[in-house]
């Protein structure tokens, strides 16, 4: 992968083993590129909420329902949360009942919908006429307001947290005096507001709906590898410091220094910090230093990196001291 100022993209070289992308042809390999040259690609560079709305019966518009079909079995693998996930149950079939499906991608949300978080809303001329909100934890959407609405305490369908899809198969009116052209396929007939309706003004659905607005939240989860280390400082060790106000100012010379010679002097004085609550009466001394860095070393004894803490740490002779650090991979 390379990046060009703020935008990477995928690359091969072509050469002997004759790699490419699947969207450059054969005969582009051949003519447009010499052996060595860079065969560049592009990355998606956006995502969308996208939504569709299937009507009754098994086909749509003469064709099955593929992309509906392919969520068959996740539908059932998680049914032993609740029996509204399933695919053909009691309360109805999702192949042949009026259902709308949103897909929500991975990049909005990483690894998964947070539970619990994904709620929708429907606000007629700026008012709330419904919302649902999974407050079992099992991943049923429940109408939970306004209190006393059309369909309060139901379920109007589920949400798939992991992967990134809601169905929702509630029908009931949310509006007793409200009606529009919510089926796009219909755009002769309005109906009442339901659920089924929800996000209408979507990708594939006529912007004609203008008193309605929608409003679907939800929190992502990111799982990010890290490193903890620990940095221990026992009684009586990291008391000495090499900073020069660790010792008395004024001291003069505090090395000897020749052509066959390097001594330091042996009666320099530290510094007494030890605090004391009398002006007159020297404290008796204690070698006292402030911890403001922590060096991290490989195997080899290379430093690889450093730790900064937010607020200096007293570190008196008889104190132990553990520093957890921990680094975001």
């Amino acid at each position: 992968m390379l990046v060009t100022g703020s935008v990477p993209f995928p690359f091969v070289t072509k050469e002997g083993s004759l790699n490419s992308f699947k969207t450059i042809s054969l005969s582009e390999f051949n003519q447009d590129f010499n052996y060595g040259d860079l065969i560049e690609g592009f990355y998606p560079q956006e995502a969308f909420i996208t939504t569709d709305f299937y009507t009754s019966g098994e086909d749509f518009f003469g064709e099955k329902k593929k992309n509906l079909l392919a969520l068959k079995n996740t539908l059932n693998y998680y049914s032993t949360l609740s029996p509204h996930y399933q695919f053909s149950s009691s309360f109805g079939n999702k192949l042949t009942q009026q259902l709308r499906t949103i897909n929500i991608p991975s990049i909005l949300y990483g690894q998964t919908i947070k539970k619990r978080s994904l709620t929708c809303k429907w606000f007629l001329t700026g008012s709330l006429i419904a919302e649902l909100q999974d407050i079992k934890g099992n991943g049923e959407l429940i109408q939970v307001g306004p209190e006393g609405s059309n369909g309060y305490g139901s379920v109007a369908g589920v949400v798939l947290y992991n992967e990134g899809f809601v169905i929702l198969t509630g029908s009931w009116s949310l509006h007793d005096n409200y009606t529009d052209i919510f089926n796009p396929y219909e755009p002769t007939t309005q109906y009442p507001p339901s659920w089924i309706h929800f996000m209408t003004t979507g990708s594939n659905g006529p912007e004609i709906v203008p008193s309605s607005s929608f409003v679907m939240d939800f929190e992502g989860t990111e799982k990010i590898p890290t490193i903890t280390m620990l940095a221990k400082a026992d009684k009586g060790e990291m008391n000495h410091s090499n900073n020069p106000t660790y010792i008395e100012s004024g001291q003069g010379q505090i090395f000897t220094t020749g052509s066959f010679i390097f001594k330091e002097r042996e009666d320099i004085k530290i510094k007494n910090i030890v605090h004391t609550n009398y002006d007159e009466e020297e404290p008796d001394f204690e070698k006292i230093t402030y911890i403001s860095k922590v060096a991290i070393y490989d195997e080899d004894k290379n430093l690889i990196g450093i730790a900064k803490v937010a607020n200096p740490i007293r570190k008196q002779q008889n104190d132990s001291i553990t520093i957890k650090m921990k680094l975001d991979m």
